[in-house]
């Protein structure tokens, strides 16, 4: 049996995935399609959204790229650091531009701090992450070689 050391977690790896979460969620951020979409799904669609989001990452990190194993990964509470920051990106990229463009002022007919405003933009939020983690994980995977 071949012993495997922890694979380190730089701030490089940080970046890439920074840069890859943010080129893949600006479109989405800014298409009114999106915001119409998520005025109308309701909590367990988002919910599940988050779900599949996380199930993507999870599978471009660990199960697409067959060199890393996250049983040999530095860990917070069992979970891979990596794995971890791709999501904080992933969701963070989203939620950044949207507030960022102003998004949630432009595209929803309610003010975006009501409770109904937060709602609409955290169900927005999960679905650009669908794209946002795809480009999150690409660029971890491609440049951390």
């Amino acid at each position: 049996m071949k012993f495997r050391r922890p694979q380190r977690f730089r701030p490089a790896d940080s970046a890439q995935q920074i840069v890859g979460g943010f080129l893949l969620a600006g479109p989405f951020v800014v298409t009114e399609e999106v915001w119409v979409l998520a005025e109308n799904m309701s909590l367990f669609h988002a919910t599940a959204t988050i779900c599949v989001v996380a199930a993507i990452g999870y599978a471009a990190l660990y199960k697409a790229d067959t060199t890393r194993d996250p049983d040999v990964e530095r860990e917070v509470a069992g979970i891979p650091i990596r794995f971890i920051s791709l999501l904080c990106v992933s969701f963070g990229a989203v939620l950044i531009l949207a507030l960022l463009f102003d998004a949630p002022d432009t595209f929803l007919e309610t003010d975006q701090l009501s409770a109904d405003g937060l709602l609409v933009t955290f169900k927005a939020v999960s679905v650009g992450s669908v794209f946002s983690i795809v480009g999150a994980a690409t660029a971890d995977s491609i440049f951390s070689k």
